[in-house]
Protein backbone atom coordinates (compact mmCIF):
# COMPACT_ATOMS: atom_id res chain seq x y z
CA UNK A 1 0.00 0.00 0.00
CA UNK A 2 1.66 3.66 -0.76
CA UNK A 3 2.09 5.69 1.97
CA UNK A 4 -0.67 8.35 1.50
CA UNK A 5 -3.08 5.43 1.44
CA UNK A 6 -1.55 3.75 4.28
CA UNK A 7 -1.75 7.78 6.21
CA UNK A 8 -5.44 8.53 5.08
CA UNK A 9 -6.23 4.51 6.73
CA UNK A 10 -4.73 6.05 10.01
CA UNK A 11 -6.10 9.31 10.18
CA UNK A 12 -9.55 7.10 9.86
CA UNK A 13 -8.77 5.07 12.23
CA UNK A 14 -7.72 7.61 14.74
CA UNK A 15 -11.25 9.46 14.38
CA UNK A 16 -13.12 6.77 15.07
CA UNK A 17 -10.90 5.86 18.13
CA UNK A 18 -11.61 9.80 19.20
CA UNK A 19 -15.43 9.24 18.50
CA UNK A 20 -15.68 6.00 20.71
CA UNK A 21 -13.91 7.76 23.55
CA UNK A 22 -15.58 10.97 22.96
CA UNK A 23 -18.94 9.02 23.58
CA UNK A 24 -17.55 7.22 26.15
CA UNK A 25 -16.33 10.13 28.25
CA UNK A 26 -19.03 12.56 27.63
CA UNK A 27 -22.79 10.23 27.14
CA UNK A 28 -26.19 12.50 27.24
CA UNK A 29 -26.92 13.72 30.79
CA UNK A 30 -29.48 12.46 32.88
CA UNK A 31 -32.63 14.77 33.13
CA UNK A 32 -32.26 17.53 35.50
CA UNK A 33 -35.19 16.91 38.71
CA UNK A 34 -38.00 19.93 37.77
CA UNK A 35 -38.56 22.44 40.91
CA UNK A 36 -41.81 23.89 40.11
CA UNK A 37 -41.09 27.31 41.70
CA UNK A 38 -38.37 30.21 40.22
CA UNK A 39 -36.95 32.60 42.20
CA UNK A 40 -36.73 35.72 39.36
CA UNK A 41 -34.22 37.48 41.44
CA UNK A 42 -33.08 40.66 39.82
CA UNK A 43 -30.09 43.26 39.99
CA UNK A 44 -30.75 46.91 41.21
CA UNK A 45 -32.03 49.95 38.90
CA UNK A 46 -30.01 53.17 40.00
CA UNK A 47 -29.96 54.27 43.64
CA UNK A 48 -31.48 51.04 45.07
CA UNK A 49 -30.63 48.77 48.12
CA UNK A 50 -30.18 45.38 48.22
CA UNK A 51 -32.67 43.23 50.12
CA UNK A 52 -31.55 39.65 51.07
CA UNK A 53 -34.11 37.91 49.02
CA UNK A 54 -35.93 39.98 46.42
CA UNK A 55 -39.82 39.13 47.95
CA UNK A 56 -42.91 38.42 45.85
CA UNK A 57 -41.37 37.21 42.85
CA UNK A 58 -42.97 33.85 43.30
CA UNK A 59 -46.35 32.93 41.95
CA UNK A 60 -46.65 29.88 43.72
CA UNK A 61 -49.94 29.71 45.68
CA UNK A 62 -51.45 33.12 43.97
CA UNK A 63 -54.91 32.75 42.41
CA UNK A 64 -54.91 31.57 38.36
CA UNK A 65 -55.80 34.76 36.51
CA UNK A 66 -57.63 34.97 33.00
CA UNK A 67 -55.50 34.15 30.09
CA UNK A 68 -54.95 36.31 26.54
CA UNK A 69 -55.25 34.13 22.88
CA UNK A 70 -52.55 33.86 21.16
CA UNK A 71 -53.22 33.18 17.51
CA UNK A 72 -51.33 33.70 14.57
CA UNK A 73 -50.81 32.07 11.34
CA UNK A 74 -48.07 29.66 12.93
CA UNK A 75 -47.87 29.79 16.75
CA UNK A 76 -50.88 29.19 19.19
CA UNK A 77 -51.05 29.76 23.17
CA UNK A 78 -51.69 32.33 25.50
CA UNK A 79 -50.49 35.09 27.70
CA UNK A 80 -50.33 34.80 31.68
CA UNK A 81 -52.26 38.12 33.35
CA UNK A 82 -50.02 36.91 36.13
CA UNK A 83 -47.27 38.38 35.12
CA UNK A 84 -47.70 39.08 31.58
CA UNK A 85 -45.72 35.79 31.01
CA UNK A 86 -45.63 34.72 27.29
CA UNK A 87 -45.45 30.86 28.77
CA UNK A 88 -47.91 29.19 26.94
CA UNK A 89 -46.53 28.61 22.78
CA UNK A 90 -46.88 26.10 20.51
CA UNK A 91 -45.95 25.80 16.91
CA UNK A 92 -48.54 24.88 14.40
CA UNK A 93 -46.31 23.63 11.52
CA UNK A 94 -43.98 20.96 13.47
CA UNK A 95 -45.42 17.80 15.42
CA UNK A 96 -43.83 16.03 18.09
CA UNK A 97 -43.58 13.32 15.52
CA UNK A 98 -44.16 11.89 12.62
CA UNK A 99 -47.48 10.39 13.39
CA UNK A 100 -50.35 13.10 12.03
CA UNK A 101 -52.17 12.76 14.95
CA UNK A 102 -49.18 13.60 17.22
CA UNK A 103 -49.08 16.63 19.07
CA UNK A 104 -47.90 19.75 17.95
CA UNK A 105 -44.57 20.79 19.50
CA UNK A 106 -44.76 23.33 22.50
CA UNK A 107 -42.07 25.62 23.32
CA UNK A 108 -42.49 27.71 26.51
CA UNK A 109 -44.58 26.05 28.85
CA UNK A 110 -46.02 27.78 32.28
CA UNK A 111 -44.16 27.54 35.69
CA UNK A 112 -45.50 24.49 37.85
CA UNK A 113 -45.69 22.58 34.56
CA UNK A 114 -42.69 20.21 33.51
CA UNK A 115 -39.88 21.60 32.10
CA UNK A 116 -41.43 25.14 32.55
CA UNK A 117 -39.99 27.47 30.40
CA UNK A 118 -41.08 31.25 29.59
CA UNK A 119 -40.64 35.11 29.22
CA UNK A 120 -41.66 37.44 31.71
CA UNK A 121 -40.61 41.71 31.02
CA UNK A 122 -41.05 43.40 33.90
CA UNK A 123 -39.54 46.86 35.68
CA UNK A 124 -36.93 46.92 38.15
CA UNK A 125 -37.25 49.75 41.18
CA UNK A 126 -35.20 52.51 41.31
CA UNK A 127 -34.27 55.39 44.11
CA UNK A 128 -37.39 55.75 46.48
CA UNK A 129 -38.87 53.02 45.17
CA UNK A 130 -39.12 48.98 46.03
CA UNK A 131 -40.06 46.04 44.47
CA UNK A 132 -43.99 46.41 45.78
CA UNK A 133 -43.75 49.62 43.49
CA UNK A 134 -43.23 48.00 40.18
CA UNK A 135 -44.65 45.26 38.18
CA UNK A 136 -42.94 41.80 38.32
CA UNK A 137 -43.50 38.14 38.19
CA UNK A 138 -46.35 37.51 40.13
CA UNK A 139 -48.08 40.89 39.31
CA UNK A 140 -51.74 40.41 38.21
CA UNK A 141 -51.80 43.35 35.63
CA UNK A 142 -55.18 44.36 33.66
CA UNK A 143 -56.55 43.64 30.25
CA UNK A 144 -57.75 47.26 28.87
CA UNK A 145 -56.83 46.91 24.93
CA UNK A 146 -57.57 43.98 22.55
CA UNK A 147 -59.23 40.55 23.03
CA UNK A 148 -56.54 38.47 21.64
CA UNK A 149 -52.93 38.71 20.42
CA UNK A 150 -53.04 38.33 16.67
CA UNK A 151 -51.18 39.91 13.46
CA UNK A 152 -52.39 43.49 13.30
CA UNK A 153 -54.52 42.75 16.87
CA UNK A 154 -52.45 43.66 19.87
CA UNK A 155 -53.16 43.78 23.01
CA UNK A 156 -52.23 46.04 26.19
CA UNK A 157 -51.71 45.16 29.95
CA UNK A 158 -51.49 47.84 32.50
CA UNK A 159 -50.63 48.10 36.33
CA UNK A 160 -50.79 51.37 38.36
CA UNK A 161 -49.11 51.53 41.90
CA UNK A 162 -50.05 53.50 44.67
CA UNK A 163 -48.12 56.74 43.98
CA UNK A 164 -50.21 56.70 40.85
CA UNK A 165 -47.15 55.57 38.57
CA UNK A 166 -49.04 53.66 35.50
CA UNK A 167 -47.11 51.04 33.64
CA UNK A 168 -48.28 49.53 30.58
CA UNK A 169 -47.31 46.61 28.19
CA UNK A 170 -48.01 46.36 24.95
CA UNK A 171 -48.20 42.83 22.89
CA UNK A 172 -47.58 43.03 19.16
CA UNK A 173 -46.99 40.03 17.06
CA UNK A 174 -46.31 39.21 13.23
CA UNK A 175 -47.03 36.34 11.01
CA UNK A 176 -44.39 34.01 12.00
CA UNK A 177 -41.87 33.62 15.34
CA UNK A 178 -41.31 37.98 16.58
CA UNK A 179 -43.52 39.45 19.58
CA UNK A 180 -42.89 43.05 19.48
CA UNK A 181 -43.40 44.46 23.63
CA UNK A 182 -43.71 48.13 24.25
CA UNK A 183 -43.02 48.79 27.87
CA UNK A 184 -44.36 52.40 28.70
CA UNK A 185 -44.64 54.05 32.19
CA UNK A 186 -46.74 57.19 32.72
CA UNK A 187 -46.04 59.40 36.42
CA UNK A 188 -49.18 60.87 37.53
CA UNK A 189 -48.28 61.04 41.01
CA UNK A 190 -46.16 63.69 42.38
CA UNK A 191 -42.65 61.83 42.94
CA UNK A 192 -40.07 61.62 40.54
CA UNK A 193 -40.06 57.54 39.34
CA UNK A 194 -36.83 55.72 38.45
CA UNK A 195 -37.36 52.37 36.90
CA UNK A 196 -35.91 50.04 34.49
CA UNK A 197 -36.66 48.11 32.26
CA UNK A 198 -36.20 44.19 31.38
CA UNK A 199 -36.95 41.05 29.55
CA UNK A 200 -36.34 37.80 31.09
CA UNK A 201 -36.19 33.90 30.00
CA UNK A 202 -36.30 31.35 32.17
CA UNK A 203 -36.01 27.61 31.90
CA UNK A 204 -36.39 25.25 34.58
CA UNK A 205 -34.17 22.40 34.53
CA UNK A 206 -32.64 20.93 31.22
CA UNK A 207 -34.69 19.98 28.40
CA UNK A 208 -35.05 16.24 28.40
CA UNK A 209 -34.64 16.01 24.86
CA UNK A 210 -31.32 17.33 25.13
CA UNK A 211 -28.83 15.61 22.14
CA UNK A 212 -25.58 16.98 23.89
CA UNK A 213 -23.81 15.86 21.08
CA UNK A 214 -20.57 18.11 20.12
CA UNK A 215 -21.24 18.89 16.46
CA UNK A 216 -24.63 21.17 17.42
CA UNK A 217 -24.85 23.63 20.31
CA UNK A 218 -27.49 23.79 22.78
CA UNK A 219 -27.88 26.42 25.42
CA UNK A 220 -26.94 29.73 26.42
CA UNK A 221 -26.37 32.24 23.19
CA UNK A 222 -25.48 36.08 22.60
CA UNK A 223 -24.61 38.43 20.07
CA UNK A 224 -22.71 41.51 22.18
CA UNK A 225 -21.35 44.46 19.76
CA UNK A 226 -20.58 42.23 17.23
CA UNK A 227 -19.56 39.09 18.83
CA UNK A 228 -20.88 35.93 18.80
CA UNK A 229 -20.66 34.00 22.44
CA UNK A 230 -22.37 30.24 23.06
CA UNK A 231 -22.20 28.26 26.34
CA UNK A 232 -23.64 24.62 26.92
CA UNK A 233 -26.19 24.29 30.07
CA UNK A 234 -22.54 23.22 32.03
CA UNK A 235 -20.69 26.46 31.41
CA UNK A 236 -23.06 28.46 32.28
CA UNK A 237 -23.46 26.09 36.01
CA UNK A 238 -19.75 26.41 35.92
CA UNK A 239 -19.56 30.37 35.93
CA UNK A 240 -18.11 32.22 39.22
CA UNK A 241 -20.83 33.71 41.53
CA UNK A 242 -21.29 37.18 40.26
CA UNK A 243 -21.24 40.17 43.14
CA UNK A 244 -24.52 41.63 41.65
CA UNK A 245 -26.43 38.60 41.04
CA UNK A 246 -25.57 36.45 43.85
CA UNK A 247 -25.64 33.24 42.35
CA UNK A 248 -23.69 31.86 39.11
CA UNK A 249 -23.68 34.35 36.15
CA UNK A 250 -21.98 36.32 33.72
CA UNK A 251 -22.95 39.59 32.74
CA UNK A 252 -21.65 41.64 29.43
CA UNK A 253 -22.48 45.18 28.88
CA UNK A 254 -23.79 45.89 25.38
CA UNK A 255 -22.90 49.43 23.76
CA UNK A 256 -25.17 49.32 20.67
CA UNK A 257 -26.07 46.35 19.52
CA UNK A 258 -26.88 42.31 20.38
CA UNK A 259 -29.54 39.70 21.76
CA UNK A 260 -29.51 36.59 23.87
CA UNK A 261 -31.58 33.79 24.48
CA UNK A 262 -31.72 29.68 25.05
CA UNK A 263 -31.23 28.06 21.94
CA UNK A 264 -32.23 23.86 21.41
CA UNK A 265 -31.38 21.96 18.08
CA UNK A 266 -34.24 22.90 16.29
CA UNK A 267 -36.53 26.08 18.53
CA UNK A 268 -35.34 29.11 20.29
CA UNK A 269 -36.26 31.90 22.37
CA UNK A 270 -34.72 35.09 21.84
CA UNK A 271 -34.73 38.39 23.72
CA UNK A 272 -33.90 41.32 21.65
CA UNK A 273 -33.60 45.04 22.64
CA UNK A 274 -33.56 47.46 19.88
CA UNK A 275 -30.68 47.86 17.10
CA UNK A 276 -29.11 50.80 18.67
CA UNK A 277 -30.11 50.31 21.90
CA UNK A 278 -27.35 49.77 25.30
CA UNK A 279 -28.10 46.93 27.26
CA UNK A 280 -26.66 44.23 29.97
CA UNK A 281 -26.69 40.49 28.77
CA UNK A 282 -26.91 38.49 32.27
CA UNK A 283 -26.84 34.94 31.65
CA UNK A 284 -27.50 32.87 34.78
CA UNK A 285 -27.84 29.37 36.99
CA UNK A 286 -30.15 29.74 40.49
CA UNK A 287 -28.53 25.73 41.85
CA UNK A 288 -31.01 25.97 44.42
CA UNK A 289 -33.84 26.10 42.12
CA UNK A 290 -32.44 24.29 38.91
CA UNK A 291 -33.35 27.21 36.89
CA UNK A 292 -31.36 28.71 34.23
CA UNK A 293 -32.01 32.06 33.10
CA UNK A 294 -30.96 34.63 30.49
CA UNK A 295 -31.75 39.02 31.22
CA UNK A 296 -31.57 42.00 28.68
CA UNK A 297 -31.35 44.60 31.31
CA UNK A 298 -32.41 47.87 29.91
CA UNK A 299 -31.27 51.38 31.03
CA UNK A 300 -32.84 53.09 34.10
CA UNK A 301 -35.56 55.25 33.01
CA UNK A 302 -36.09 58.78 34.79
CA UNK A 303 -39.95 59.92 34.99
CA UNK A 304 -40.79 62.98 36.33
CA UNK A 305 -44.48 64.06 37.36
CA UNK A 306 -46.67 64.50 34.60
CA UNK A 307 -43.84 62.68 32.19
CA UNK A 308 -44.59 59.55 30.46
CA UNK A 309 -41.64 57.53 28.82
CA UNK A 310 -41.65 54.28 26.75
CA UNK A 311 -39.10 51.38 25.87
CA UNK A 312 -39.79 48.21 22.49
CA UNK A 313 -37.71 45.14 22.30
CA UNK A 314 -38.58 42.35 20.45
CA UNK A 315 -38.75 38.53 21.32
CA UNK A 316 -38.51 35.71 19.07
CA UNK A 317 -39.99 32.35 19.60
CA UNK A 318 -39.97 29.84 17.39
CA UNK A 319 -38.28 27.30 14.68
CA UNK A 320 -34.84 28.10 13.58
CA UNK A 321 -36.38 28.40 10.13
CA UNK A 322 -32.92 29.97 7.57
CA UNK A 323 -35.20 32.18 5.47
CA UNK A 324 -36.92 33.60 8.18
CA UNK A 325 -34.07 34.65 10.39
CA UNK A 326 -32.59 35.86 7.53
CA UNK A 327 -35.42 37.83 6.98
CA UNK A 328 -35.04 39.25 10.40
CA UNK A 329 -32.17 40.14 10.30
CA UNK A 330 -31.84 42.15 6.95
CA UNK A 331 -34.92 43.76 7.59
CA UNK A 332 -35.11 44.42 11.08
CA UNK A 333 -31.57 45.20 11.43
CA UNK A 334 -30.41 42.59 13.75
CA UNK A 335 -26.93 42.58 14.09
CA UNK A 336 -25.63 38.41 13.28
CA UNK A 337 -29.46 37.39 14.31
CA UNK A 338 -28.39 34.27 11.14
CA UNK A 339 -25.32 33.13 13.63
CA UNK A 340 -27.92 31.47 16.24
CA UNK A 341 -28.59 28.71 13.63
CA UNK A 342 -25.18 26.62 14.52
CA UNK A 343 -22.91 26.98 11.45
CA UNK A 344 -19.45 25.76 13.34
CA UNK A 345 -16.43 26.68 12.86
CA UNK A 346 -16.29 26.69 9.39
CA UNK A 347 -18.93 28.88 8.83
CA UNK A 348 -17.70 30.52 5.77
CA UNK A 349 -18.56 27.11 4.14
CA UNK A 350 -21.73 25.94 6.01
CA UNK A 351 -23.49 28.72 5.06
CA UNK A 352 -23.26 28.36 1.57
CA UNK A 353 -23.39 25.19 1.46
CA UNK A 354 -26.77 25.48 3.27
CA UNK A 355 -27.89 27.96 1.13
CA UNK A 356 -27.37 25.66 -1.87
CA UNK A 357 -29.57 23.13 -0.32
CA UNK A 358 -32.22 25.08 0.40
CA UNK A 359 -32.20 26.16 -3.14
CA UNK A 360 -31.68 22.79 -4.47
CA UNK A 361 -34.51 21.46 -2.27
CA UNK A 362 -36.82 24.59 -3.22
CA UNK A 363 -36.85 22.98 -6.92
CA UNK A 364 -36.73 19.55 -6.50
CA UNK A 365 -39.52 19.67 -3.27
CA UNK A 366 -37.71 16.08 -2.05
CA UNK A 367 -34.95 16.35 0.75
CA UNK A 368 -33.22 12.70 0.30
CA UNK A 369 -33.00 13.70 -3.49
CA UNK A 370 -31.70 17.37 -2.70
CA UNK A 371 -28.85 15.98 -0.53
CA UNK A 372 -27.51 13.94 -3.73
CA UNK A 373 -28.18 15.96 -5.76
CA UNK A 374 -26.21 18.86 -3.89
CA UNK A 375 -23.06 16.14 -2.95
CA UNK A 376 -23.12 15.32 -6.57
CA UNK A 377 -22.87 19.28 -7.14
CA UNK A 378 -19.97 19.84 -4.46
CA UNK A 379 -18.24 16.58 -5.92
CA UNK A 380 -18.23 17.97 -9.35
CA UNK A 381 -16.77 21.68 -8.09
CA UNK A 382 -14.21 19.56 -6.33
CA UNK A 383 -13.35 17.20 -9.49
CA UNK A 384 -9.71 19.23 -10.55
CA UNK A 385 -8.82 18.31 -6.82
CA UNK A 386 -9.71 14.70 -6.75
CA UNK A 387 -8.30 14.43 -10.26
CA UNK A 388 -4.93 15.49 -9.16
CA UNK A 389 -5.27 13.11 -6.28
CA UNK A 390 -6.56 9.85 -8.38
CA UNK A 391 -3.59 10.79 -10.91
CA UNK A 392 -1.28 10.84 -8.20
CA UNK A 393 -2.56 7.32 -6.71
CA UNK A 394 -2.34 5.61 -10.34
CA UNK A 395 1.27 6.96 -11.13
CA UNK A 396 1.92 5.22 -7.32
CA UNK A 397 0.84 2.35 -8.19
CA UNK A 398 3.00 2.38 -11.44
CA UNK A 399 5.84 1.97 -8.82
CA UNK A 400 4.80 -0.10 -6.57
CA UNK A 401 6.50 -3.28 -8.33
CA UNK A 402 9.57 -1.45 -8.00
CA UNK A 403 8.90 -0.06 -4.50
CA UNK A 404 8.42 -4.27 -3.48
CA UNK A 405 11.66 -4.93 -4.95
CA UNK A 406 13.00 -2.38 -3.13
CA UNK A 407 11.69 -3.06 0.12
CA UNK A 408 13.34 -6.28 0.00
CA UNK A 409 17.02 -5.49 -1.07
CA UNK A 410 16.70 -2.66 2.26
CA UNK A 411 15.82 -5.16 4.19
CA UNK A 412 15.94 -3.86 7.51
CA UNK A 413 17.83 -0.40 6.63
CA UNK A 414 15.36 2.19 6.94
CA UNK A 415 17.29 4.86 6.53
CA UNK A 416 18.65 3.37 2.98
CA UNK A 417 14.94 2.30 2.38
CA UNK A 418 14.55 5.97 2.42
CA UNK A 419 16.91 7.41 0.21
CA UNK A 420 16.13 4.69 -2.38
CA UNK A 421 12.43 6.02 -2.11
CA UNK A 422 13.08 9.92 -2.46
CA UNK A 423 15.52 8.88 -5.66
CA UNK A 424 12.85 6.57 -7.52
CA UNK A 425 10.29 9.23 -6.73
CA UNK A 426 12.45 11.87 -8.20
CA UNK A 427 13.89 9.77 -11.41
CA UNK A 428 10.18 9.53 -12.10
CA UNK A 429 8.98 12.68 -11.05
CA UNK A 430 6.52 11.81 -8.55
CA UNK A 431 5.55 13.93 -5.76
CA UNK A 432 4.08 11.34 -3.10
CA UNK A 433 2.06 14.25 -1.07
CA UNK A 434 0.47 15.36 -3.87
CA UNK A 435 -2.70 12.50 -3.53
CA UNK A 436 -2.57 13.76 -0.05
CA UNK A 437 -3.01 17.29 0.01
CA UNK A 438 -6.20 17.24 -2.33
CA UNK A 439 -7.89 15.28 0.15
CA UNK A 440 -6.83 16.78 3.17
CA UNK A 441 -8.08 20.36 1.12
CA UNK A 442 -11.96 18.67 0.86
CA UNK A 443 -11.89 17.52 4.15
CA UNK A 444 -13.24 20.82 5.57
CA UNK A 445 -16.03 21.03 2.84
CA UNK A 446 -17.43 17.99 3.50
CA UNK A 447 -17.49 18.19 7.36
CA UNK A 448 -19.67 21.62 6.68
CA UNK A 449 -21.76 19.80 4.40
CA UNK A 450 -22.19 16.95 7.01
CA UNK A 451 -23.13 19.71 9.88
CA UNK A 452 -25.89 21.12 7.37
CA UNK A 453 -27.22 17.81 7.39
CA UNK A 454 -27.03 17.72 10.97
CA UNK A 455 -28.34 20.67 12.51
CA UNK A 456 -31.10 22.03 9.20
CA UNK A 457 -34.40 21.83 10.54
CA UNK A 458 -35.24 21.08 6.86
CA UNK A 459 -34.73 17.68 7.54
CA UNK A 460 -36.78 17.29 10.62
CA UNK A 461 -39.70 14.94 9.40
CA UNK A 462 -38.00 15.43 5.59
CA UNK A 463 -39.56 12.12 3.51
CA UNK A 464 -37.38 10.83 1.00
CA UNK A 465 -39.56 7.52 -0.13
CA UNK A 466 -41.51 5.11 1.59
CA UNK A 467 -40.38 4.01 5.11
CA UNK A 468 -37.92 6.87 5.12
CA UNK A 469 -40.44 9.59 6.60
CA UNK A 470 -38.12 11.45 9.08
CA UNK A 471 -33.91 12.34 7.59
CA UNK A 472 -33.38 13.33 10.63
CA UNK A 473 -34.15 9.95 12.87
CA UNK A 474 -32.68 6.74 12.25
CA UNK A 475 -32.83 4.02 9.40
CA UNK A 476 -36.72 3.07 10.02
CA UNK A 477 -35.81 -0.45 8.23
CA UNK A 478 -34.14 -3.71 9.88
CA UNK A 479 -33.65 -7.00 9.49
CA UNK A 480 -37.04 -7.64 12.27
CA UNK A 481 -38.96 -5.80 9.67
CA UNK A 482 -37.53 -7.19 6.65
CA UNK A 483 -36.09 -3.73 5.69
CA UNK A 484 -39.54 -2.05 6.36
CA UNK A 485 -41.30 -4.61 4.28
CA UNK A 486 -43.34 -5.77 7.71
CA UNK A 487 -45.69 -3.39 9.10
CA UNK A 488 -44.02 -2.92 12.67
CA UNK A 489 -41.35 -0.62 13.53
CA UNK A 490 -37.44 -1.31 13.91
CA UNK A 491 -35.91 -1.46 17.11
CA UNK A 492 -35.83 1.64 18.88
CA UNK A 493 -32.71 3.72 18.46
CA UNK A 494 -31.87 3.58 22.20
CA UNK A 495 -32.42 0.13 22.34
CA UNK A 496 -29.26 -2.49 22.31
CA UNK A 497 -31.00 -4.22 19.42
CA UNK A 498 -30.81 -1.49 17.12
CA UNK A 499 -26.69 -1.29 17.12
CA UNK A 500 -26.94 -4.93 16.11
CA UNK A 501 -30.32 -5.14 13.32
CA UNK A 502 -28.93 -2.20 11.85
CA UNK A 503 -31.26 -0.76 8.40
CA UNK A 504 -30.61 -1.06 5.09
CA UNK A 505 -28.69 2.36 4.92
CA UNK A 506 -25.96 1.32 7.16
CA UNK A 507 -25.85 -1.67 5.36
CA UNK A 508 -25.28 -0.10 1.80
CA UNK A 509 -22.47 2.59 3.81
CA UNK A 510 -20.49 0.10 4.97
CA UNK A 511 -20.73 -1.71 1.57
CA UNK A 512 -19.99 1.11 -0.17
CA UNK A 513 -16.90 2.10 1.93
CA UNK A 514 -15.71 -1.56 1.75
CA UNK A 515 -15.84 -1.49 -2.39
CA UNK A 516 -14.08 2.04 -2.10
CA UNK A 517 -11.16 0.68 -0.12
CA UNK A 518 -10.93 -2.63 -2.74
CA UNK A 519 -10.16 -0.46 -5.06
CA UNK A 520 -6.74 -0.67 -3.84
CA UNK A 521 -4.91 -4.22 -3.44
CA UNK A 522 -4.70 -5.79 -0.62
CA UNK A 523 -1.84 -4.61 1.19
CA UNK A 524 0.68 -6.82 2.84
CA UNK A 525 1.14 -6.14 6.40
CA UNK A 526 -0.91 -7.84 8.33
CA UNK A 527 -2.38 -4.61 10.47
CA UNK A 528 -3.47 -2.74 7.86
CA UNK A 529 -4.81 -5.49 6.47
CA UNK A 530 -7.05 -5.70 9.70
CA UNK A 531 -8.07 -1.90 9.27
CA UNK A 532 -8.81 -2.30 5.85
CA UNK A 533 -11.17 -5.59 6.88
CA UNK A 534 -12.88 -3.96 9.51
CA UNK A 535 -13.06 -0.51 9.20
CA UNK A 536 -15.93 -0.46 6.81
CA UNK A 537 -17.95 -2.34 9.40
CA UNK A 538 -17.23 -0.68 12.25
CA UNK A 539 -18.63 1.97 10.74
CA UNK A 540 -21.50 0.72 9.29
CA UNK A 541 -22.71 -0.44 13.03
CA UNK A 542 -21.27 2.71 14.53
CA UNK A 543 -23.16 5.36 12.29
CA UNK A 544 -26.13 2.62 12.30
CA UNK A 545 -27.88 5.52 14.63
CA UNK A 546 -26.97 8.52 12.59
CA UNK A 547 -29.82 10.44 11.55
CA UNK A 548 -30.80 8.61 8.08
CA UNK A 549 -30.15 11.72 6.28
CA UNK A 550 -26.57 11.75 7.51
CA UNK A 551 -26.04 8.04 6.16
CA UNK A 552 -27.52 8.79 3.09
CA UNK A 553 -24.81 11.61 2.24
CA UNK A 554 -21.74 9.14 3.45
CA UNK A 555 -23.72 6.56 1.18
CA UNK A 556 -23.73 9.01 -1.97
CA UNK A 557 -20.38 10.78 -1.28
CA UNK A 558 -18.82 7.07 -1.51
CA UNK A 559 -20.86 6.04 -4.40
CA UNK A 560 -19.89 9.33 -6.20
CA UNK A 561 -15.74 8.52 -4.63
CA UNK A 562 -15.70 5.65 -6.16
CA UNK A 563 -16.67 6.21 -9.66
CA UNK A 564 -14.56 9.33 -9.69
CA UNK A 565 -11.43 7.65 -8.32
CA UNK A 566 -12.38 3.88 -11.14
CA UNK A 567 -12.55 6.18 -13.87
CA UNK A 568 -9.77 8.39 -13.52
CA UNK A 569 -7.18 6.16 -12.60
CA UNK A 570 -8.34 3.70 -15.39
CA UNK A 571 -8.11 6.91 -17.86
CA UNK A 572 -4.34 7.17 -16.52
CA UNK A 573 -3.46 3.79 -17.23
CA UNK A 574 -3.79 2.00 -13.80
CA UNK A 575 -7.53 0.00 -14.05
CA UNK A 576 -7.92 -1.21 -10.76
CA UNK A 577 -8.33 -4.94 -10.23
CA UNK A 578 -11.19 -4.61 -8.48
CA UNK A 579 -12.70 -8.44 -8.87
CA UNK A 580 -9.55 -9.50 -7.81
CA UNK A 581 -9.50 -7.13 -4.91
CA UNK A 582 -12.43 -8.11 -3.20
CA UNK A 583 -11.27 -12.04 -4.30
CA UNK A 584 -13.25 -12.96 -7.28
CA UNK A 585 -10.79 -15.05 -9.41
CA UNK A 586 -10.68 -15.11 -13.12
CA UNK A 587 -11.34 -17.55 -14.87
CA UNK A 588 -8.27 -19.01 -16.80
CA UNK A 589 -8.95 -18.74 -20.82
CA UNK A 590 -8.60 -22.54 -22.64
Amino acid sequence: MDEQNRNLLLAFALSLFVLVVWMWMFPPPEPAPQDAADVAELPLAEGEQAPAMVEGLDSDGLPELPRIDIDTPRLVGTINLRGGRIDDLALRDYRETVDADSDIVHLLTPEGSREAFYALHGWRPGRDMGWDDVPGASTAWELVDGTRLAPGAPVMLAWTNDQGVRFTQRYDVDENFMFTITQGVENTGDVTARVAPYGLLSRHGEPSDLENFFISHEGFIEVADGKLNEDKYKAIRDLRVHERENTNARVTEVAENGWLGISDKYWMAMLVPEPGQAFSAVSRFIPSRDVYQTRADLPTLVVGPGESEQVQTMFFAGAKEWSIIRAYERELGIDRFIDAIDWGWFFFLTKPIFATLYFINGIIGNMGWSIITLTLLIKAVLLPLAWKSYVSMAKMKELQPEMMALKERAGDDRQMMQQEMMKLYKEKKVNPAAGCLPILLQIPIFFSLYKVIFVTIDLRHAQWFGVFNDLSAPDPTSIMNLFGLLPWAAPHPESILAMVFIGILPILLGVSMWLQMKLNPTPTEPIQQAVMMWMPWIFMFMLGWFASGLVLYWIANNVITFTQQYSIMAMNGSRPDLLGNIGVKKKKKG
